[in-house]
């Protein structure tokens, strides 16, 4: 009974430390995400919190989801307008990440992404999808409440969706992929060179698109590379590098977004990031499921190989006459 009643005791403990966790980093990365808001001082293009939530309940599951609750109430209770409302918004942040994890176990979705399916569910059902409701509910909050004019409703809500779809796209995949990262062995010096020559293409391109020349399709051909070389553990981060360079170009009305109005830049900046996190997504699965199948043919080779090999000598045994002798008989 003792030593039951320390398991669960132990369990409630490491429950209540990751809710903790949860709540700290939904907290911390959504007052980052403030930082670029474009509209009403809380919608922004950019809500990295769903991707900190949709990651923990795909990690550690939906115990989690108080923490999520959390954290968007520690947000939300700064930014207002009313206790109600804060209330209606912070049920929606935490219902919409709920929403895609249901969508994403039901569609078979794995968290190693190393297939091209897993990429089209986590886009199309995780993000496209279950931010529906948060976006649905904030938005529906704000006019609710009087903050936000009829004209100013949808606005607002494509802001507060593909802010969050972003989240989904950009943060989530980082954080799956730092889950499966493991020390490397015996990487030759070449492949390191390589590695930091990519970060430092990736930061001389951020740069590039936050300056007066629209240069925003450079990025792509750095995103390429990332993915074809190092698979998800290069796009995910290359991705999520470019598109906060545009954000911060965006949000700062520098580079190609200086001469546009809001919408304007919103469009250009959501397909931009939506191009990004697609092709991250896509290349990186596609070149991970590529590479699964060629190790898979080398197994199958190999242990062809070898059953050849077993049999041959079985085969010489048989064909061979017993006695080993000749024609001839005795004299």
């Amino acid at each position: 009974m003792s030593g039951t009643r320390h398991e669960r005791l132990r369990r409630g403990g490491i429950t209540a430390l990751e809710i903790c966790a949860v709540a700290a980093l939904y907290y911390a990365v959504g007052r980052l995400g403030l930082l670029q808001q474009l509209v009403r001082g809380q919608v922004t293009p950019l809500w990295p919190s769903t991707g900190i939530a949709l990651a923990g309940l795909l990690l550690l599951g939906r115990r989690i989801w108080p923490g999520i609750a959390l954290g968007a109430l520690l947000i939300n209770m700064s930014l207002g307008p009313s206790l109600p409302a804060v209330l209606a918004i912070v049920a929606g942040n935490t219902l919409a990440p709920l929403c895609s994890y249901a969508l994403l176990l039901r569609a078979g979705f794995r968290t190693e992404m190393d297939r091209l399916r897993d990429a089209l569910v986590l886009v199309f059902l995780g993000a496209l999808t279950g931010m529906l409701v948060s976006a649905t509910v904030g938005s529906a909050t704000l006019l609710l409440a009087g903050v936000l004019s009829a004209q100013g409703f949808w606005p607002t809500w494509s802001v507060w969706w593909t802010g969050d779809a972003m989240g989904v796209l950009l943060v989530a995949p980082v954080l799956l992929v730092l889950r499966a990262v493991r020390r490397p062995r015996s990487v030759p010096g070449a492949r390191w060179a390589e590695g930091a020559l990519l970060v430092a293409a990736t930061v001389c391109v951020g740069f590039l698109q936050t300056s007066p020349v629209p240069l925003l399709f450079l990025g792509f051909p750095v995103l390429i590379w990332a993915a074809f070389r190092f698979q998800r553990a290069g796009a995910a981060p290359c991705a999520l590098a470019l598109s906060t360079f545009a954000i911060v170009a965006a949000a700062e009305r520098t580079g190609p977004f200086a001469v546009h109005n809001l919408l304007t830049n919103m469009i250009m900046l959501q397909a931009f990031n939506g191009s990004i996190a697609f092709t991250a997504l896509l290349l990186g699965a596609a070149v991970s499921e590529r590479n699964q199948t060629q190790h898979d043919i080398q197994q199958a080779c190999s242990q062809l190989s070898d059953m050849v090999e077993r049999i041959a000598p079985d085969e010489g045994r048989r064909g061979r006459p017993e006695g080993g002798g000749g024609e001839g008989g005795n004299l």
